[in-house]
């Protein structure tokens, strides 16, 4: 007799996994979604549609359709001005009583498709002790070059995150499943004031709710993970302009969420990054105004031997950490200067989060 057989004899029920999938205009997506929770080898026992109002009402009633008709319970979120971060927060103060301490919640994008063993690996996780586990992504097909750039990004943050057992800053929004528990002990601390105060278990006020959820998680003494068997597929953004607002949501975001629990044990690694990626923006900006008064003046350049050492094992380098997507990808980033003007791209987003936060400007999603 296994142990949840003997639980269920003796009159307590094994631990539940409840699926919350906050979702709002994802009318293309959300059935694949529903078609990889079914899919799952350690199958979820609920699955919840939480849906906001759409101003155009036919998606909205498309959204609840398919839902139902994938098994799925679909309620709707009432007065949520506050987004994915409202939305949840809602769905949660309905669930969180009707379950127990051992229950656990993932919450996931519904453009997030999950990989079969996603629900069996993060619970056994939780099962071990943590309080949170999340995952890694993959990004999806499409984009053109901004798409293979952000693909190459996410191969080579789920490496690093592998190379580390697991270890992350920030568990991803995409999907994460959490201890029931742990999500009481946020609530009960931000009611006494031990964590930043908050309308739920989300933090509406700030512009990255998942980073900051962590850094409570952290603050709380839970510990999380992100192992490297509980993957996914989620969407890339499509053009530049898109990219570069949902990352600049990201940096300024995580940079406020640092100053709101400011610099302790929890934080302290964030702060680091932080600085090495200002410092990384400032010689950038240096080496590319350098190149470029020494081509307006006519001055001669001279590149010394170390630097092409440099240049070479850069560009092994770059091959070797996304070599998993393929040896095209590979021989691709081996050219570096288009990878390089990518990462300019987003040191420039940093530096214009730095410049926003500094000057208050007004937050944007």
């Amino acid at each position: 007799m296994n142990r949840s057989e003997d639980r269920e004899l003796s009159g307590v029920r094994p631990p539940m996994v409840v699926v919350l999938v906050p979702a709002y205009r994802e009318v293309d997506s959300l059935g694949h979604v529903l078609e990889a929770l079914r899919s799952q080898t350690r199958p979820p026992d609920r699955i919840v549609v939480t849906l906001d109002p759409h101003r155009d009402e036919e998606r909205t009633d498309t959204l609840e359709r398919m839902g139902r008709e994938a098994g799925a319970e679909v309620w709707h979120s009432v007065g949520n001005k506050h987004k994915k971060a409202g939305n949840l927060n809602g769905a949660l103060a309905r669930l969180l009583p009707t379950l127990s301490d051992e229950d656990a919640v993932l919450v996931q994008d519904a453009d997030t498709y999950l990989d079969p063993h996603f629900i069996e690996v993060t619970h056994r996780k939780l099962l071990q002790g943590y309080g949170a586990v999340g995952g890694n992504f993959r990004g999806r097909a499409g984009g053109g070059l901004c798409g293979v750039f952000q693909r190459n990004e996410y191969a080579r943050y789920a490496r690093d995150t592998k190379r580390k057992h697991g270890k992350v800053l920030c568990l991803t929004g995409t999907a994460c499943l959490f201890k029931v528990e742990a999500l009481r002990d946020v609530l009960d601390a931000r009611g006494n004031g031990r964590l930043p105060a908050a309308d739920g278990v989300y933090d509406t006020k700030v512009l990255t709710e998942d980073n900051e959820l962590t850094l409570a998680l952290k603050h709380r003494g839970w510990r999380i993970v992100a192992p490297s068997r509980a993957t996914m597929t989620t969407e890339v953004m499509v053009t530049w302009r898109d990219l570069g607002k949902q990352r600049l949501r990201w940096k300024r975001g995580a940079l406020e969420n640092l100053f709101d629990y400011g610099l302790t044990r929890h934080t302290f690694e964030g702060w680091v990054r932080q600085l090495i990626a200002f410092l990384g923006a400032t010689v950038s900006a240096l080496y590319v105004g350098s190149v470029l008064w020494f081509a307006a003046t006519g001055a001669g350049v001279r590149i010394a031997p170390f630097w092409l050492a440099f240049t070479g094992f850069y560009a092994v380098e770059r091959a070797i950490t996304v070599k998993a997507r393929g040896w095209r990808t590979a021989m691709f980033s081996m050219l570096v200067v288009p990878e390089w003007f990518y990462d300019l791209f987003l040191q420039g987003v940093h530096i214009r989060a730095l410049t926003d936060a500094a000057l208050h400007r007004e937050r944007t999603w």
